[in-house]
């Protein structure tokens, strides 16, 4: 019987595919209990071993990993996963148990695990087995035999209203906000009323009768001002936009998040700051990750690869269209934007399409972040090379991937590790300016 610290009984974690493709280094976050590997797991993470997405690092990760454990030979009982830690082993099931066969048709891998976890809850009745899946079905299955099941949680958060909006609203009065228009740059020990300000966090000050917009700067313990200004013909239309757009520009801050729903103007905003100080930047690079809807894949459209992805990258064209109708066909900025892209100094690309290319000097923009996973964010931003800015943006609570939620996507776990740091500022656009009507459908529908 295994024992963990204080002579108690240790659990028994049984993985599903979805949770080692989602982070290789899951077999590290179960502390002194053990795990329990269905052998149809591998032959799942076989499929995905060849490839160059996230999902197909993640298996080949874990399978080099749990052959460096087991060694030559891989008993029943398992081998330690180090000092304080429990032990994992691979398990091969018995004949299908007699529920599993009266409860489902067919004969898949999703229910082939069920089996493994089903057989080990029996195996082991004084013990508690749980197994762990990112798939909402998979786990309703097998609540419904009996069998206890989780997600993976290492890297959730506790809850979307808790996560950093990057601005706050402060009541104060006439004369404070007169010493942003004396002075550009007061200091911390001047604005009394706001209270522990972070790194680039940005403030809405209301007086009796004027307002004005701050940042804060932590390098120099001072405000600054922030003032409308127009980019490539867009203008920002309410406090958060020219929060936004002032961190855009801002060639201090190398990282910026952009939160916000359908309508907002996130990728709008950071597109028409990329055109700006476009003499910056060696390239402008313009991606978003490809998930199909409805599971979909790409080899049911018709066409070539280019023909496939167009159809994804589309609304991407769409907010350079609203950008170039600002200007006459005959006006020189309208005609930059098309040079721009026949050149491929301006490159609207799927997200896959960037890895082994060298981020130097790049304005990057990754678009429906939301829609990747911790793993994913971290290998982006980890490849920026000198003189880069990243932009991510996304609407957390609108997920395409099937395995991630408004908790555990890649840009709030961005947002919720970042918070303070010096090159980094974020900001939550509330107000949709799209339409009134697509403003009603947000909010109703």
């Amino acid at each position: 019987m295994a024992k963990r610290k204080g002579g108690l009984q240790s659990k028994l974690f049984v993985l599903d595919t979805n949770v080692i493709l989602h982070d290789a280094q899951s077999l590290h976050a179960f502390q002194e209990h053990d795990i329990a590997i269905p052998i149809t797991v591998l032959e799942e993470l076989d499929k995905f071993k060849k490839g160059q997405g996230d999902i197909n690092f993640q298996a080949r990760e874990f399978l080099r990993t749990l052959d460096d454990l087991t060694g030559d030979l891989l008993s029943d009982k398992g081998v330690s996963l180090g000092a304080g830690r429990g032990n994992i082993r691979v398990v091969i099931p018995r004949l299908q148990d007699q529920r599993i066969r009266d409860a489902f048709l067919r004969d898949e891998p999703d229910h082939r695990i069920l089996n493994a976890a089903l057989q080990l809850t029996e195996a082991e009745p004084d013990r508690t087995v749980v197994l762990v899946s990112k798939d909402t079905n998979i786990r309703m299955k097998a609540k419904s035999l009996g069998v206890i099941a989780q997600d993976f949680i290492r890297d959730r958060l506790e809850s979307v209203d808790a996560l950093y909006k990057g601005k706050r609203t402060i009541e104060t009065d006439d004369r404070t906000v007169d010493l942003f228009y004396a002075d550009s740059a007061p200091t911390r020990a001047q604005i009394e009323c706001i209270k522990d300000p972070i790194a680039h966090e940005n403030f809405i000050l209301k007086g009796a009768s004027k307002s004005v917009l701050a940042t804060y700067h932590s390098n120099s313990g001072t405000y600054q001002r922030v003032d409308k200004k127009k980019c490539f013909g867009i203008s920002p239309r309410n406090a958060e936009q020219t929060f936004a757009l002032h961190a855009l520009l801002d060639s201090t801050v190398k990282l910026v998040t952009l939160v916000g729903r359908a309508g907002t103007g996130k990728t709008l905003l950071a597109l028409a700051a990329a055109l700006e100080c476009r003499r910056d930047y060696r390239q402008i690079l313009l991606a978003r990750p490809v998930v199909p809807l409805s599971n979909r894949d790409l080899g049911f459209l018709p066409g070539d690869v280019q023909a496939k992805l167009d159809p994804y990258m589309q609304p991407l064209y769409d907010n350079l269209n609203v950008i170039r109708n600002q200007y006459n066909e005959d006006e020189g900025e309208g005609k930059k934007i098309q040079q721009m892209l026949e050149s491929e100094k301006l490159l609207i690309t799927p997200l896959a399409y960037i890895r082994g290319r060298s981020l130097q000097k790049i304005y990057f923009i990754v678009d429906e972040a939301q829609n990747l996973t911790p793993h994913e964010v971290k290998t982006i931003i980890t490849r920026a090379g000198e003189g880069t800015k990243i932009i991510f943006t996304g609407d957390i609570r609108q997920i395409d991937h099937p395995y991630l939620d408004s908790l555990s996507n890649g840009l709030s776990h961005l947002i919720n590790r970042m918070v303070g740091q010096k090159l980094y500022s974020h900001i939550t656009l509330e107000k949709g300016e799209r339409s009134e009507l697509a403003d009603i459908a947000s909010e109703l529908l």
